[in-house]
């Protein structure tokens, strides 16, 4: 017998399958002869080492309690790192495209429910794209399938790579580079594409990069899409071409996604320092399950039925918790707001006399919507604040390069109400700041994401080798 359980990727519910709990009889059994193996191993002076180690687990566990999540202290085993201990010392393990002039690099994605490829030109023209959805597969179950994912992508992979090149009016020959995204995600997914990313590197003898999924995202905001106002050129020089970005470093960057709510400084091209992050929910999974207590399709992501829904209600009709009023820090909680959120909508049913929440009139659910969505932007307004204060504060205090600009980026930056009042926050500082965010199709997951991230990282001349890329589905920044 099988129950399910949830587990949140980097930007949707996740629904896996776990073993049903014991029976109370065979619990017992199960107690006795874990008791009995418990005595004999503590008599045994070589089981004495594992006993402290499982002891040091547990002190660890509870040392990161209300800390931000995937944020690393020095517990995880792996870590993204390109530029080595200095941070610049980049290398070109599978080698570098010709730099002098412009040069292709092939992406891929398929870190969780989109199966996506691009081709990208490393002057910033996205040449050709194509996308698979798994939305109406997952739709059903509330959440994305792992198993059912990973089947769509494999199904996929090969078409939507082939659709982006000819979009691009171009053969495999004819690609530079490949990018795919090797984590964080499901692990699984990130298999698919990055199996098939090695086979065509190796089979072209095409320089590999594995993309980090977090920084791909970061560094959209540099994609010099559009007709921009203002674009920073870094002059050519004898090994690589002129290049022309929407913005420098270092800047602020706020990553609201399905997985993740980080504020970080971004440095350079593997260099980032988390200056705040989420210690439970994350903002795109408390709009996913808004969306889910509501009744709301949640096939194409809770966030825009939210969004939608949200227009027609009135935001302060309904009083919700900020998080962390307390907390005089950079970090993020979304887990409260929600129960809250629920608490409310049941109280409407008691008031109107329903038997569920799914009973309640669309004006109420819209109401439920807006006062959701005010107070977990208000929240993030809160937090950006405090991070540009202490920003400026260590300028003031330390010096160095000045930082006056924010990237908004993840799958949350394509709410256009966040948007909004995001780019009040910076122009209403007393020294404005510039805000950067990709156009919303760019802000999901997608090919080009992962084709732009390995074109800055070859730009930098990092490279990595195809044969032995693993996948992680854990890959926090390195501290």
């Amino acid at each position: 017998a099988t129950t399910t359980s949830t587990c949140i990727s980097s930007s949707h519910k996740v629904i896996r399958p776990t073993t049903a709990f014991l029976s109370s009889s065979s619990l017992s059994h199960h107690r006795k002869d874990a008791s009995k193996q418990h005595m004999s191993s503590s008599s045994s002076s070589k089981q004495a080492p594992k006993k402290k180690k499982k002891s040091r687990g547990k002190d660890l566990r509870r040392e990161f309690i209300g800390m931000a999540k995937a944020v690393d202290r020095g517990q995880f085993a792996i870590t993204y790192n390109p530029g080595g201990k200095d941070g610049i010392s980049f290398e070109a393990k599978s080698g570098l495209p010709a730099r002098n002039k412009p040069f292709v690099v092939l992406g891929i994605e398929s870190s969780c429910d989109d199966t996506g490829a691009a081709v990208v030109r490393s002057d910033g023209v996205i040449l050709g794209e194509s996308l698979a959805s798994q939305h109406d597969i997952h739709e059903e179950w509330g959440g994305v399938v792992p198993g059912l994912a990973k089947t769509a992508h494999e199904e996929k992979i090969d078409l939507v790579i082939e659709e982006a090149l000819q979009n691009a009016n171009l053969t495999m020959s004819e690609v530079d580079a490949i990018g795919v995204t090797v984590g964080p995600g499901l692990e699984i997914c990130l298999r698919v594409g990055c199996e098939r990313a090695k086979e065509i590197a190796l089979r072209y003898k095409k320089p590999f990069v594995g993309v980090h999924h977090l920084e791909a995202h970061i560094l959209m905001a540099r994609l010099p899409f559009g007709n921009l106002e203002r674009v920073e050129v870094q002059p050519a020089t004898e090994e690589v071409h002129e290049a022309v970005h929407a913005m420098s470093f270092p800047f602020l960057a706020l990553l609201v996604s399905g997985g993740h709510c980080q504020l970080m400084k971004c440095l350079g091209i593997g260099r980032y320092s988390i200056i705040g992050g989420t210690i439970d929910d994350s903002l795109g999974e408390a709009f996913d399950k808004t969306a889910r207590l509501l009744g709301l399709p949640v096939g194409g992501g809770g966030g825009p039925a939210v969004e939608a829904l949200a227009k027609e209600g009135d935001p302060k009709s309904i009083q919700l918790p900020i998080p962390l009023q307390r907390r005089k820090d950079c970090d993020f909680s979304y887990a409260g707001l929600k129960t809250a959120v629920r608490m409310a909508a049941d109280k409407l049913r008691l008031e109107r006399g329903l038997e569920s929440i799914d009973d309640l009139c669309r004006q109420d659910k819209a109401n439920i919507a807006a006062s959701f969505q005010n107070v977990a932007i208000r929240h993030i307004e809160q937090r950006l604040n405090r991070a540009m204060d202490m920003i400026g504060n260590e300028q003031e205090e330390e010096g160095g390069e000045k930082i006056q600009s924010l990237a908004v980026v993840g799958g949350v930056a394509a709410n256009l109400e966040l948007r909004s009042r995001l780019e009040k926050v910076c122009d209403d500082r007393s020294t404005s700041w510039n805000m950067f965010v990709p156009p919303p199709r760019l802000c999901t997951d997608q090919g080009s994401m992962s084709a732009w991230a390995a074109i800055e990282r070859i730009m930098v001349g990092s490279s990595d080798q195809a044969d032995g890329q693993e996948v992680y589905a854990r890959f926090p920044f390195s501290a």
